[in-house]
């Protein structure tokens, strides 16, 4: 290094100097040495002389300086001249005549070059020298040792950075190379998808211009439907305006006929016992024969009557039959008071004569007939209508005359025939059973399943192809199991999921739409199983089991609440039941009440969908089959007769909570009015004959009420079919 050369320059012109020719001690005070002793001692040679004539004399001799000599090569050059060994460490003038001063000192300089005279330091002096030309050869062989080793690990990492840069390298290379290869196959790849896309896209633009062709031809041919359908509609709307304008007449025989009944009832005798004022009921006929009278010569003028006119033509009809019966039973009852004066006016005279013969305790007269509630039950009936007792019996007789004509195919031992039996069975089951509340999509494929199997066209069914046509009973086979499964999904599924009502409600009315016989084989099973959708209720005649309980007449007042007492404690006992007012008997065990409640209030419902939906993609211009004046006329009815505990109320609340904003909307004011009347007057009666245990039903109804007519409003019910609903 530059900066140790000029320190070894440094220290061999200290050397060469006269006071680097001096030793000395820098701790001789602290010695107490004589400081002369040495000049005065004999010269000795040190214990080092031998190793620095041998190591360092060669090579001082070899290399010497070129521009003085040091310190040691006159060291050397004494040794080797013994003849000039001086007494002490300074030089005598003797043996060293340059040291004679000049003036100027070019002589003496001159001098020494050529002949510098040999100076045998003193043993101190050796030892001394010697151990910085030891320290030195060390010190000089260190750094070349550590030069070397530095040299070496410099070569090393050269070499593991070379090594590194060509691993870098070659990794570079491989990454670019990657890089390339990665490159290509995207570019690939666009190309392909470019020409891809490319492709689909030709490909969607033929398929455009084949869908546009297929709907133009599509329009053509539904324009030409349109125009047969048109057609044909108009024909059946002259059929069902001839149809019923027939009906207005006979509605219009009916009453014309019922108001002669009501002239002839006012001149009943007793007529001053009468709480309510014949002319009043003859002036209300009069009216309703002149509605009647004006809805017909409105359509003879217009054309033909609409559905709205045959509908308040009915409403009149239904009106006169009501004031009739009520003018029937309120002349039976002043009959019955006059006799019952006349017998009471009988007793007193009796009376009268025996308290003339001898003093005897009187005998009381019989009670009227009461109600639970301790009124006299004179304003309810507990007979239904003549009229809708031949109507339930004709849909019974029709169930009837249906089973007998697919009779052959049921008792058939023929494998073939039973095969064709069950399969038509679950073409006709299954879909139903698979109604709930699915997308209207899918809700429309199984409706155009069962119309396709009922219009005569195969349908596929567990992987084969299925058609009425496959045997002559198929149809009426087909049409009596598909209205008993609606009616077995109501009792089963709409019990349990209130809310699948709607859809299954929705399919069976546009089944019944178009397919009316299907329509009366529900109501005939929906009867059969749930007589309080007529409403009726069978009595018990005496002689009859329990378990067999049918009849279509009637018990009146009290003694019919004592018989159904009697019915709940040995139905309570598993004894029998009463099948015909519903309950189901298995093993002489009558089923709880919970679930015949249950079951009843799903066939409800049902019902009470029924009459409010139609199907979405029929023909609007057809009337309802079974609409919304047949629920207010099973209102009606319902709140004309006794109520049963327990169950009137439960039935009432679901008709109602189903139904009742449809009506609202249909009746306002009058159906109003109708829940003020079962508010005041009907709540108190099913009050009557509720006991503790049976609240509960009475009480949902009676709160459901009230929150309506506190809101002005029946909520739209949990579950009703929207418009986003079929578009799902």
């Amino acid at each position: 290094m530059p900066s140790e050369g000029r320190c070894w320059e440094t220290l061999q012109a200290l050397r060469s100097s006269e006071k680097g020719r001096l030793c000395y001690h820098r701790d001789w005070l602290l010695r107490g040495e004589d400081v002369l002793e040495e000049c005065m001692s004999l010269p000795k040679l040190s214990s080092y002389s031998g190793w620095v004539v041998d190591h360092v004399l060669p090579h001082t001799q070899e290399n010497p300086p070129s521009s003085e000599t040091s310190a040691s090569s006159r060291s050397a050059s004494a040794l080797d001249q013994p003849s000039c060994v001086p007494g002490s460490p300074v030089r005598t003038p003797a043996c060293s005549p340059s040291s004679s001063a000049t003036p100027d000192g070019a002589e003496g300089k001159h001098e020494s070059r050529h002949t510098e005279p040999m100076v045998l330091q003193s043993s101190r002096g050796i030892q001394v020298e010697g151990c910085i030309r030891m320290y030195e050869l060390v010190h000089r062989m260190r750094g070349t040792e550590g030069l070397r080793q530095w040299q070496e690990e410099q070569e090393r990492k050269v070499r593991a950075l070379s090594e590194m840069a060509r691993e870098q390298l070659k990794r570079f290379d491989e990454r670019k190379e990657l890089q390339h290869h990665k490159e290509l196959r995207d570019f690939r790849e666009v190309m392909e998808k470019s020409s891809r896309e490319a492709l689909g896209h030709q490909e969607k633009l033929k398929a455009e211009h084949r869908h546009r062709a297929k709907i133009l031809n599509l329009k053509l041919r539904e324009a030409e439907q349109q125009r047969l359908k048109q057609a044909e509609q108009e024909r059946l709307r002259k059929e069902e305006g001839q149809a019923r304008l027939r009906s207005l007449y006979a509605l219009q025989e009916e009453v014309l006929h019922l108001s002669q009944q009501l002239d002839a009832s006012e001149a009943q005798p007793h007529g001053d016992l009468l709480k309510l004022d014949p002319s009043a009921l003859r002036t209300r006929g009069n009216q309703l024969c002149g509605l009647v009278s004006g809805i017909i010569r409105a359509t003879s003028e217009n054309g033909f009557p609409t559905a709205e006119d045959q509908a308040v033509a009915e409403r009149a009809l239904q009106e006169m039959r009501d004031l009739l019966t009520s003018l029937q039973q309120e002349i039976a009852r002043a009959c019955e008071d006059k006799r019952r004066q006349d017998e009471a006016a009988a007793r007193e005279k009796r009376q009268e004569s025996k308290m003339q013969q001898g003093p005897e305790v009187p005998r009381e007269a019989p009670a009227p007939s009461q109600s639970p509630g301790g009124k006299q039950n004179e304003d309810l009936q507990v007979k239904v209508q003549d009229s809708t007792m031949q109507w339930y019996q004709q849909l019974q007789d029709a169930s009837s005359q249906c089973v007998l004509a697919f009779e052959e195919l049921t008792n058939s031992k023929d494998s073939q025939v039973k095969k064709i039996k069950m399969d038509l069975q679950k073409a006709a089951t299954i879909p139903v059973s698979q109604i709930s509340t699915i997308a209207g999509s899918k809700l429309k494929e199984i409706f155009d399943k069962i119309h396709s199997l009922l219009s005569g066209k195969p349908v596929q069914c567990g992987g084969r192809s299925v058609s009425v046509t496959l045997n002559p009973q198929g149809l009426d086979f087909v049409q009596y199991k598909l209205a008993e499964k609606f009616v077995k999904q109501g009792e089963e599924e709409v019990a349990s999921h209130h809310e699948a009502a709607f859809p299954i409600a929705v399919v069976a009315s546009g089944i019944w739409e178009l397919h009316p016989r299907v329509g009366d084989l529900i109501l005939a099973h929906l009867h059969r199983k749930c007589p309080y959708s007529v409403p009726f209720y069978p009595a018990f005649k005496e002689g009859m089991a329990l378990e067999d309980y049918q009849s279509s007449s009637y018990l009146p007042g009290m003694f019919y609440q004592r018989i159904q007492c009697l019915s709940y404690r040995l139905a309570a006992l598993g004894f029998c039941g009463f099948r015909m007012l519903g309950y189901q008997v298995k093993d002489s065990k009558v089923e709880q009440q919970d679930n015949f409640l249950k079951r009843m209030s799903g066939m409800i419902r049902l019902y009470a969908a029924i009459i409010q939906l139609r199907w979405p993609y029929g023909s609007r211009q057809e009337i309802h089959p079974h609409g919304l004046n047949h629920g207010w006329r099973w209102l009606a009815q319902i709140l004309n007769m006794e109520p049963l505990s327990d169950v009137t109320a439960t039935l009432l609340f679901d008709f109602l909570e189903v139904c009742g904003n449809a009506l609202m909307r249909q009746y306002q004011v009058q159906f109003w009015k109708m829940i003020l009347l079962i508010k005041e007057d009907y709540f108190p009666r099913i009050e009557a004959i509720t006991s503790s245990g049976q609240m509960g039903s009475f009480i949902r109804l009676k709160q459901f009420l009230e929150k309506c007519l506190q809101r002005k409003e029946i909520p739209v019910p949990k579950g009703f079919l929207t418009s986003s609903f079929w578009r799902s």
